[in-house]
């Protein structure tokens, strides 16, 4: 499959059933997939013809959405590109990718004037919602270039899609995913949570991420997207209620907001069966909260980039235990590997560890990627030992759950011990006046590296860094308790609301 097929099968199951909704206004399947059409004839039209790589610079918008699978219906390579990258990670990307045509929303305009001028091979240049220099507006682009749409092969060996991992650590790589990477992902989507007949998702994350791919079960069902333009928690409990929302996901920072929120616990959230949360850990103390005053309906997902979304899963049903009770002995476990991927833990001479022996996580299967785009080094590199490399510390215990332990990367060695900044993470959590938190490591002359804290504390909530550290060192011990602990009002975050822990050392460097 490719991803204009999901559109595809969702209208064969009623093209006059809602597919995308915002601001309250509903596009039917049938009008989703005839403007699909008529985007892919004018690509098509343009000189963008099978495999060519067309990028998207785009809010959460239906009309960006749309584009994505007029993009797949004439062969080309959809090019997620987030609107909140610095202006060079967005030309790294665009000039890796080789990208020939661009739709952007207008108040992206500026940002486009910066990068177009270094990018020779990008023509094609559509304003989606208005006008903009050296572009050329939607509806006078589609007009000028309408043709029907010529057939094109969609075998799921062909590439779907070419996303950039980010630049926070150096020159962003591009994953090259294809058809079945992502038919992969969707079924087991699928088969992983509950689903009913016609569900109704809410995008308030970044539809150029995690909550971009789930689009593509939901449709496969004939369901409803309702889009958020940007990210409010007021209303999104607000649409829950309304539009009878049945799925949705959240990182967990965004989580935390929503259990601040004073509207939560008169919000109707009935309807609600999987609220999905994933792309960093979740406190257990704040998961169990969210089970209690949400509801049942906490699922987690584990996959990166390369291997979207479905590497492992822990379902709703799986927080709990068989008497009702809640599973707090699981709640720190990214759940089971998904049936069609292969998961194992490997020592650094990529020997398989044992259950409950800690080392590098790694995945094979279907759902990973087909490899870094132009890279062959970086691609032999991660897919050592015939594996994928996650770059995640973890071990799989005796019932087959994996648990993330930290990233290789973030691991702190201090006086000779291992300590997993994910641990002192999680402990520091459990704290009721913490928010969020996040530990590194800093030099140190006598330690070799210095486990160091920066805690970000609840709404209304007061506590000192002394008071946090004992509290730290009472569950972990004094090699794994923070040496320094800050208090900051808020914590450096990526688009996504991962905490960005190099800008928070670069900080803590320069004496910040």
């Amino acid at each position: 499959m490719q991803l204009a097929d999901y559109l595809d099968k969702g209208a064969s199951l009623g093209g006059d059933q809602p597919c995308l909704t915002t601001n309250g206004e509903t596009r039917t399947y049938a009008q989703v997939q005839q403007l699909s059409r008529r985007i892919a004839g004018a690509l098509q039209g343009s000189g963008i013809g099978e495999g060519d790589r067309v990028a998207v610079l785009s809010a959460n918008d239906p009309l960006a959405l749309t584009c994505v699978f007029g993009v797949s219906r004439a062969g080309a390579v959809w090019c997620p590109v987030n609107p909140r990258n610095e202006a060079a990670e967005n030309r790294q990307l665009l000039e890796m990718f080789g990208c020939r045509c661009l739709f952007f929303q207008q108040k992206f305009a500026p940002l486009v004037e910066r990068i177009r001028g270094e990018l020779p091979e990008l023509t094609t240049l559509v304003c989606l919602d208005g006008e903009a220099d050296g572009a050329e507006s939607f509806d006078a682009w589609v007009e000028r270039h309408q043709r029907q749409p010529a057939a094109v092969s969609r075998t799921g060996d062909q590439l779907a899609m070419l996303a950039g991992t980010g630049g926070t650590t150096g020159r962003p790589k591009g994953v090259r995913l294809t058809g079945t990477n992502m038919a992969t992902a969707t079924a087991m989507t699928l088969v992983s949570y509950p689903f009913g007949e016609r569900p109704r998702y809410l995008a308030l994350a970044p539809l150029t991420h995690s909550a971009g791919v789930l689009t593509f079960p939901i449709m496969a069902l004939g369901g409803e997207v309702v889009i958020m333009p940007s990210p409010d928690l007021g209303e999104f409990l607000r649409l829950v209620e309304r539009h009878r929302i049945t799925h949705a996901f959240l990182p967990p920072t965004v989580i935390y907001g929503l259990l601040e929120h004073p509207d939560l616990d008169s919000a109707d959230l009935e309807s609600l069966r999987c609220l999905w949360y994933g792309a960093a850990p979740m406190s257990p103390a704040r998961l169990r909260e969210a089970l209690s005053r949400i509801g049942p309906v906490l699922g987690q997902l584990f996959g990166q980039t390369e291997a979207p979304n479905m590497i492992s899963t822990l379902a709703p049903a799986e927080h709990f235990r068989p008497d009702g009770s809640i599973a707090t002995e699981r709640l720190t476990s990214a759940g089971r590997p998904t049936p069609l991927t292969q998961v194992a833990v490997l020592d650094a001479a990529g020997t398989p560890l044992s259950r409950g022996q800690r080392g590098e996580v790694v995945v094979r299967g279907p759902l990973v990627m087909a490899g870094y785009h132009n890279d062959p080094e970086a691609t032999a590199e991660v897919s050592e030992h015939g594996w994928h490399h996650t770059g995640d510390i973890g071990y799989l215990d005796e019932d087959g759950f994996l648990y993330i332990v930290d990233r290789a990367k973030d691991m702190i060695i201090t006086g000779g011990f291992n300590v997993y900044s994910a641990e002192v993470e999680q402990a520091l959590l459990a704290h009721p006046a913490v928010q969020d938190a996040a530990v590194v490591g800093l030099p140190d002359e006598k330690w070799g590296e210095q486990v160091t804290a920066v805690v970000q504390l609840r709404a209304a909530q007061q506590a000192t860094p002394h008071e946090l550290t004992a509290f730290a060192k009472e569950r972990l011990g004094s090699v794994k308790a923070p040496k320094r602990l800050d208090i900051w009002p808020d914590l450096p975050r990526s688009k996504i609301g991962k905490v960005l822990k190099p800008d928070i050392k670069s900080r803590l460097g320069s004496g910040g």
